[in-house]
């Protein structure tokens, strides 16, 4: 596995709720390596380009209209794996069907509302790091504990 940095939306209903700062402390728990983050209202325009994968389904309008309707908490997030790795932790994608200790099993129950966003590959995780954080605002920077978190001979 190799280094990898990944985007993670906690959406409005998470910032609503309170749970940003549970959240966030999942993954630095993990050992996963905070790279950016910012609090920010989507626009429509921004939530059009970010979905656009879904703009012909039935959902889309609603989900564009859920995004931009509160502000939301975009972060960068680095690790050896670690878009599998924050996939596996956010659950099924509907919280009534997330197995409990995933973020989306713990705390959600909606099929609509889901907490949380996270990329689902190298590919998308680059375009939406480049859609949501300008350059420079994503940090470069050795973490200190990294040698306490994987095994440096065999993970790096």
């Amino acid at each position: 596995m190799t280094m990898e940095t990944t985007l993670l939306i906690v959406k409005p209903d998470g910032v609503q709720r309170g749970l940003v700062g549970r959240i966030l402390q999942r993954f630095e728990d993990k050992g996963l390596q905070l790279a950016g983050l910012k609090m920010m209202h989507i626009t429509e325009d921004l939530a059009h380009r970010h979905y656009a994968a879904h703009k012909e389904k039935p959902f889309f309008a609603g989900l564009v209209r859920f995004m931009t309707s509160s502000p939301v908490v975009v972060m960068a997030v680095r690790g050896v794996g670690a878009i599998e790795i924050c996939r596996k932790m956010m659950g099924a994608t509907f919280g009534s069907r997330a197995e409990p200790g995933t973020i989306r099993g713990d705390f959600g129950v909606s099929n609509s509302f889901n907490l949380i966003h996270g990329s689902d590959s190298p590919e998308a995780a680059s375009q939406e790091i480049e859609l949501f954080f300008a350059k420079g605002e994503v940090f470069d920077f050795p973490q200190g504990n990294l040698e306490w978190i994987y095994d440096a001979a065999e993970e790096l």
